[in-house]
């Protein structure tokens, strides 16, 4: 039975985290920066280990730090989509 929640634990929190990299990359695209702050509590703890310097990165202006952001943010999204339709596999 513990094994049961973990999956479905482990499934919620990759389809919510596919949501949340899918808003953000869209957002990116589409105003041609990106931002590592959020008003989620949980990219509240992660922005404590980034320099504040590196919370936007503009398109025009740095374009590596911008492309390297979203790309960070793409394998990200990629990995959750494969959690949230395969599971997380514990081998026994």
């Amino acid at each position: 039975m513990q094994f049961f929640l973990y999956e479905i634990v482990a499934r919620i929190v990759a389809i919510y985290l596919c949501v949340d990299c899918y808003r953000k990359l869209r957002d990116g695209l589409a105003e041609r920066k990106i931002a590592s702050y959020s008003s989620d509590p949980v990219n509240w703890i992660l922005d404590a280990f980034i320099d504040p310097s590196f919370h936007v990165a503009q398109r025009d202006t740095a374009p590596v730090r911008y492309w390297l952001v979203m790309s960070l943010q793409m394998i990200a999204l990629a990995g959750c989509c494969i959690v949230a339709i395969f599971g997380w596999f514990h081998p026994a």
